[in-house]
């Protein structure tokens, strides 16, 4: 029985050797990967069955036997198969030759949003001034947004805010005041406790139901300022926006303070500064008066103190509030709020070297 199986695996690795050389193909190679490895009715699989009564000398050389070709098999058909994937790797390189003196696409590097960039200043002039910076809530109550800043329910002066309302009692805010209203009452609880002076600065979306153009939009960010304590006046207000307003525009920038009217503040005052286009000249940009409108500032009102639980004969505050909108269409010669709405990287690239 022994010669007998190596004269049959002999004749079958003769027959392998005939059909491995008209391989041509990777589909030849798998039929006879199947026919001479994996199939069921492969010699070297068969055999086993078959020498299963032989003695266990005939069993030790027989099976090496087997071991030993299915070795070769597998070799020589790897290396067939590694050979048609070189062939397949070269074609595809072919296809898909690089073109070495082609200029490479390089990596852009991001920039800061005209807006961010105009935040942070103003977040590291404040900050230097001893101010906290806060980011409060879009949704507000009617309470915090109206009624504790001295707009009773029917009070005139709501019709200006144009308001978003979600429900009878909650708005989309139309001002970061309403953390001047949330951070009095807050302090109100502290009682005896209340730090000499407090300088807080919100800074945020606000909502507005105005027609988008040019110069308005319905969303847009506001930047409001509380400097509360016991000894605080209307020169601090002026000295605050004065200084802060050099810090942003320059130097040589000069305000100017009008009688105003706000429900929160009394007094009331306007702020305008030197147009930045023709430095009071009088130009197109600030309709040739010499003079660009920047903010809105005053004294926070008895009544404000009042109805957010604050001793107003013991606490006085400044407030003042503009749109960061503004002062980034002043500061970088921008004439359509939309521009930074819009994510055009044309426009958006433009402030790469700012802020740097």
């Amino acid at each position: 029985m022994g010669e007998e199986m190596k004269q049959k695996i002999s004749d079958f690795k003769l027959k392998f050797d005939k059909s491995i050389k008209e391989v041509s193909t990777k589909e030849d190679l798998d039929k006879v990967r199947s026919l001479f490895v994996t199939s069921k009715e492969s010699i070297l699989i068969t055999a086993f069955s078959e020498i299963r009564s032989a003695d266990g000398a005939t069993k030790k050389v027989v099976g090496e036997l087997i071991n030993k070709t299915k070795k070769y098999f597998i070799e020589e058909i790897n290396k067939l198969n590694d050979k048609f994937q070189k062939e397949e790797y070269d074609n595809l390189l072919k296809k898909e030759k690089w073109d070495v003196s082609i200029e490479g696409l390089g990596f852009k590097p991001g920039t800061s949003h005209p807006l961010n960039l105009v935040i942070e200043e103003i977040r590291q002039i404040f900050t230097e001034l001893g101010y906290e910076m806060i980011n409060g809530t879009e949704f507000e109550t009617d309470d915090f947004c109206f009624q504790k800043l001295n707009l009773p329910i029917g009070h005139p002066a709501r019709d200006m805010q144009d308001t978003f309302y979600v429900d009878e009692n909650t708005v989309l805010r139309t001002h970061c005041t309403n953390m001047t209203s949330r951070t009095l009452s807050q302090l109100a609880k502290a009682k005896d406790s209340i730090p000499a002076n407090v300088g807080m600065l919100s800074y945020g979306n606000v909502y507005r139901r105005d027609d988008d153009d040019a110069t308005h939009s319905h969303q847009f960010m506001q930047v409001d300022g509380l400097l509360m304590g016991e000894n605080i006046s209307f020169a601090n207000l002026k000295w605050t926006l004065e200084y802060v307003c050099k810090r942003l525009f320059g130097q040589e920038t000069v305000i100017r303070m009008r009688p105003s009217f706000f429900p929160f503040t009394e007094p009331s005052a306007e702020v305008d500064i030197n147009c930045v286009g023709c430095n009071g000249a009088g130009c197109r940009i600030c309709k040739f008066s010499g003079w660009i409108e920047i903010l809105g500032s005053g004294m926070i009102a008895k009544e404000v103190f009042e109805l957010n639980g604050i001793d107003s004969n013991k606490y006085q505050a400044i407030a003042f509030g503009w749109g960061i909108e503004r002062i980034a269409m002043l500061k970088f010669g921008v004439t359509n709020i939309r521009d930074f709405y819009e994510n055009n990287n044309k426009f958006l690239k433009q402030f790469k070297f700012f802020g740097k």
